[in-house]
């Protein structure tokens, strides 16, 4: 029924307790769940559970944010990107949230890493998992210039566990990426995010818990799983005045179209 669109269940705190989490899950009625690959030398490890349960499915990619890491080379995404039940290329994207010493300028690397990723997208015909912190418009602007324009050339993706302004929402919608959601939106202090909420089309929203963190409310401060992306799917239902089954049901049918290669696995 529900569908989690970005966990890390390889991170330690979740793999320790795995069957527990797949236990809570069912009783949830979270019947999908995507892994999403931060690094180069734990991708093994996110494929093999991916691998392992017939409702799971993984992504291939090096995190924006991983900066003492193998740094990835197209051939390398090309290559995991091929591998059994990888159905997506991320998490990717630009992060200038902790810049510290550092300029913009200093990112190049990160721009270039970034540059790589939707190559890779676009020779496998696979989306895009979009991570984007502080850097908006660097973020839009490589989009545009590798070719993601949302015509019927791109492979498009999500802009995943979203806290942009409303003008990036518009800006990536228009590009043809979905828009995710996480516990974010059931923080007390997430009123501007509630707001693109109620007006992101129904059929460009997907749900998701970017587990281990961001426990939505009341679970707030605890460690997240994907049994609690209801959570996330009923805070929707109360902005737009619908069900919960409608917005379960609808984010799963998103995920499924947008994540494609499911259907020939």
């Amino acid at each position: 029924m529900y569908t989690d669109s970005h966990c890390h269940l390889n991170f330690p705190e979740l793999l320790a307790r795995l069957d527990d989490i797949r236990q809570d899950m069912q009783a949830a009625q979270v019947t999908r769940a995507l892994l999403i690959s931060t690094q180069l030398e734990t991708f093994d490890d996110v494929n093999r559970i991916a691998m392992a349960y017939d409702n799971f499915w993984c992504t291939a990619g090096v995190h924006p944010d991983e900066d003492d890491v193998q740094e990835p080379t197209l051939d390398d995404l090309l290559r995991i990107g091929q591998r059994d039940k990888v159905i997506g290329i991320g998490e990717t994207g630009l992060d200038y949230y902790r810049l510290g010493d550092r300029s913009v300028a200093d990112m190049e690397w990160q721009r270039q890493r970034f540059r790589l990723h939707i190559r890779a997208a676009r020779q496998l015909k696979l989306p895009l998992i979009i991570h984007t912190r502080s850097a908006s418009a660097d973020t839009l602007s490589i989009l545009k210039e590798e070719g993601e324009v949302g015509d019927a050339s791109s492979v498009g993706g999500v802009f995943h566990c979203f806290t942009e302004t409303a003008e990036v929402a518009r800006a990536a919608l228009d590009l043809g990426f979905y828009i995710s959601f996480s516990g974010i939106l059931t923080f007390k202090n997430a009123a501007d995010l509630r707001e693109i909420a109620s007006w992101v089309p129904l059929d460009r929203i997907l749900i998701e818990t970017d587990s281990p963190y961001l426990a939505p409310a009341p679970h707030r401060g605890k460690t997240n799983d994907p049994s609690l992306v209801p959570w996330v799917a009923k805070k929707i239902a109360e902005i737009r005045g619908l069900s919960e089954e409608v917005v379960a049901a609808r984010t799963t049918d998103n995920f499924m179209t947008l994540f494609h290669k499911i259907n020939s696995i």
